[in-house]
Order: structure tokens, then sequence, then C-alpha cells
């Protein structure tokens, strides 16, 4: 199965159907509101669930966050403004916490033999994949002149998600719930 470690901002789900609607032009796909998340490591295929929940409880409890409070507001893009193939939301408060998170997440899953991370960890919430570049410069735009505030979302967890490929986008079901 192929998966990723995640903190949930379901609780977001409009203001981030909000954000996608200036976004809603030819070439661009927006993800689902209301799967909203922050990935905190794509492990990709992962034959043994159970040994990446136990490394992911270890480090939830290595990292000794506490749940939280999550802003997302702002545009981003990824890789940059030249050449877009994510846009996002970005993450104000609650950042340092997702960092640690992160860190810790990385460091236990590498033990168990995945990749470690190879850039720098930036919290946010994908909005939107660009498919090709028909709509590159209003989008630069968008970016560039709208601050969106989506609003605070409640950390007091996170889940092992699978992601399962489909003609419409990708679909992400809970694997595991681990609370902070």
């Amino acid at each position: 199965m192929r998966t990723f470690v995640s903190v949930p901002l379901g609780e977001l789900s409009d203001a981030v159907a909000d954000a996608q609607t200036p976004l809603n032009m030819s070439g661009v796909d927006p993800i689902d509101p209301t799967q909203a998340h922050v990935t905190l490591k794509f492990l990709g295929e992962t034959d043994d669930p159970d040994a990446v929940v136990e490394a992911v409880e270890r480090a939830v409890a290595a990292s000794e966050v506490t749940p939280f409070d999550c802003y997302v507001a702002g545009y981003g893009v990824f890789p940059s403004l030249e050449y877009i193939s994510v846009i996002w939301a970005g993450i104000t408060q609650g950042s340092q916490q997702l960092t640690t998170l992160h860190e810790h997440v990385d460091r236990e899953t590498t033990a168990l033999g995945f990749d470690a991370e190879e850039y720098d960890f930036t919290p946010h919430a994908t909005l939107a994949r660009m498919r090709d570049a028909r709509s590159k410069s209003v989008i630069q735009e968008v970016v560039a002149e709208r601050d969106p505030e989506l609003g605070t979302a409640r950390v007091d967890g996170v889940e092992l998600t699978q992601s399962t490929r489909t003609e419409a986008g990708p679909e992400y079901e809970t694997v595991a719930e681990i609370p902070l």
C-alpha cells in the first residue's frame, strides 16, 4: 500500500474550498477540500504498516509535542513561481510543532528503511496541482496578490494515511491515528 504520515485539516474544508476558488482554471487540479492535510512524510510503498505505526508512535512520543493550534494562511508554490507544480496554503502558527513532528517521524521511518527527506520541510496544505502551464501567469498573480486566511485547526494527533491513485485524483484512507 502507498502511504504517508499526515496531520488532518478536515475541519478547514470549507475554507480550503474558498481558497481554491481563485485557482479554478484550466490546467489546475484542486485537491478534495475534505481531505486537506499537512504531510509530515511521504513513505511510498509500505509492506508492513504495523511497523510504521509503531515507528510513528515512537516518533510522536519522542517529539514531546502536545496538542496545539495550527493556523493556515497565504498562498505558496512548489518548486518556484517560474515552474509551478503545487499550489499550497502555508502554516503560520504551529509550524514549529509540525517541523518537530516531521523531524522525529523522518528519523524513525528512516530507521525502518524508508528514504530520508532530501529537502527542507515546509509545513503546508496542498490546495491544487498544476497539470500544465496554461494558467501559469494568472496563478502567479493570484499567489502574489492574495493572502487568504483559512483559519485555525486543532492538532491532537497524526495519521498514517493510505493513498490510492484514481482517475479523479488521489483518495485517502486513514490506516491509523496516533494521538499527541
